[in-house]
């Protein structure tokens, strides 16, 4: 099993490779249900607090703004959908 400093040194160079910064367009086309069950997955990904999990993450060592760069693409996704209010609705439940 690889020591969690060595797996975030390893997600720190695949982060730093030359171009990673570079946007890149994505002509994506699924469904509603398939976009709705993304944003659960960045949701849950990115609410995942420091020490809930025994594993190491490569969210673990990305910055802030690239987590705040995720919720937005999350957000989009949503509102792009329509689906932006279903939402918020189901996260009363």
């Amino acid at each position: 099993m690889i020591a969690k400093n060595d797996l975030a040194r390893i997600y720190d160079t695949v982060l730093s490779i030359p171009g990673m910064n570079e946007n890149v367009k994505v002509n994506l086309q699924t469904s509603r249900k398939n976009i709705l069950l993304l944003s659960k997955v960045f949701e849950r990904g990115l609410n995942t607090k420091e020490g809930d999990e025994k594993t190491m993450s490569i969210l673990d060592i990305v910055s802030p703004e690239t987590l705040k760069e995720l919720t937005v693409l999350s957000t989009e996704l949503l509102n792009k959908a329509g689906l932006a209010e279903m939402n918020e609705k189901l996260k009363t439940f």
